[in-house]
């Protein structure tokens, strides 16, 4: 007898009626809202031990997600006080950073996570670093990347429009901002269809047979900004390009993509690994001294250099993408507590620590390619976020450059007290950390 999957895996004979799926709307009015939760508190393998996670007050909520339903809690430790000098940025007209002086800060910083002895292992490097004089920061470039691509026949068609992008670039940088452009006025959604915050400051192109990928380079302020990129790609795509590009060549794209996985969004690669990177790139660095490292990490330098020849042995051999030994954990715990797209984390993470030997001492030094993060926008609204940022004096405009270096200082923690319960006594303080702080809840 011949027999399909039914929905659930159980099987059932074919040409029989199809099970019956549930209405589930997306929308946030409170009735939806009820009946999903209702849906869920239906289901036979409901535990209502777990009403807690329906319950609260979701009306302030509404605006951040769709479908929503219910709400969680994440324990936050803080960690600090994180010394560091870090500088104070501003970007000219044609995107390029200016360091308009430098501060010295002590900052406390906030961590949303589950994971054992991450918190109390940043706090031993805070601790370190602070004996050794503090961290020094620096952003190094800020462009967010959106990466069009343009289908034709062939490889010439293609290669026609990477040239007349070319020739119409700063055309194009100012069609955006420019005051009689009609689509300034115009909105989507109650939405405004182009960014006065996305500043284009780049076109690159790349031809890959009868595709011609678009680059587009942006800063967005202190916002993130995938959407504002979005939405002035879109327009330079269909209201620039398009409007132009037949019209002066006769040729005319078969399709046309929005992004086409070269922009760098939310995928850790290669090419944004190099400057000028996806988001923020910024640098941290420190120089221990021999009796710090011993005294508080009860390890040598020797120790660490050691372990980073294996490491970077163990990387290429791999094949990673960068070198660290867990920028990830420092980030993803800073995303969750500021209200950062947690889809950025991989991004967000590529980095590259080196350590090197100078006189009775170590020189350590972490770069992020791409730190995708705002202190305006999106998730930054939400109470706990915003409450979270201001701690950090991050919170609004004017922010997200000190907000960036934080981030890599406190990453920077991370990777030299890690590294160090790694490096010394064959790892036993690495496997003591996770057996006595993390293997509670295993």
């Amino acid at each position: 007898m011949k027999v399909t999957a039914q929905r659930a895996g159980a099987i059932q004979p074919a040409g029989s009626p199809r099970p019956r799926v549930s209405r589930w709307p997306r929308g946030n009015k409170p009735k939806w809202i009820a009946e999903r939760q209702e849906t869920l508190r239906a289901l036979p393998h409901w535990d209502a031990e777990h009403q807690h996670v329906l319950d609260g007050r979701l009306s302030a909520l509404t605006p951040f997600q769709e479908c929503l339903t219910g709400q969680m809690t994440l324990p936050v430790g803080v960690v600090g006080p994180v010394l560091l000098n870090c500088g104070q940025y501003q970007c000219d007209p044609k995107g390029k950073l200016q360091e308009l002086g430098r501060e010295d800060r002590q900052v406390y910083v906030p961590l949303a996570h589950t994971e054992g002895g991450l918190s109390v292992s940043i706090q031993r490097g805070v601790k370190a670093v602070a004996l050794a004089g503090g961290v020094r920061t620096q952003v190094l470039a800020d462009r967010i990347t959106r990466g069009s691509c343009f289908v034709f026949s062939s490889t010439q068609e293609a290669i026609v429009l990477s040239d007349w992008v070319s020739e119409h670039t700063e055309e194009m940088i100012v069609w955006l901002t420019d005051p009689d452009n009609p689509l300034l006025s115009q909105q989507v959604s109650k939405t405004p269809l182009l960014s006065g915050h996305a500043m284009l400051h780049e076109v690159e192109t790349h031809v890959i047979g009868p595709m011609c990928h678009v680059l587009y380079r942006f800063t967005t302020g202190d916002a993130c900004g995938p959407n504002m990129m979005t939405r002035n790609t879109y327009a330079l795509n269909h209201a620039y390009i398009l409007e132009r590009f037949p019209n002066d060549t006769g040729i005319t794209p078969l399709r046309i993509f929005l992004e086409a996985n070269m922009g760098g969004d939310k995928k850790p690669s290669h090419a944004f690994f190099q400057f000028p990177g996806h988001g923020k790139v910024v640098h941290a660095e420190v120089t221990m001294p021999d009796t710090v490292l011993r005294r508080v990490l009860r390890v040598k330098g020797t120790d660490i250099l050691a372990l980073e020849h294996a490491g970077l042995h163990g990387a290429h051999a791999s094949g990673m993408q960068s070198f660290a030994f867990t920028p990830a954990s420092a980030i993803a715990a800073i995303f969750a507590a500021t209200g950062q797209d947690l889809g950025m984390v991989g991004t967000s993470s590529m980095a590259q620590v080196t350590a090197t030997a100078v006189t009775r001492g170590l020189h350590l030094s972490i770069r992020f390619s791409g730190l995708e993060v705002g202190t305006l926008g999106g998730g930054t609204s939400l109470p706990h976020a915003r409450a979270y940022l201001q701690l950090m004096d991050c919170l609004g405009e004017d922010r997200v450059y000190r907000f960036a270096q934080i981030i890599a200082a406190t990453a920077l923690c991370l990777e030299l007290s890690a590294s160090a319960s790694m490096a010394a006594d064959g790892s036993r303080n690495f496997l003591q950390a996770h057996s006595e702080r993390g293997g509670l809840r295993e």
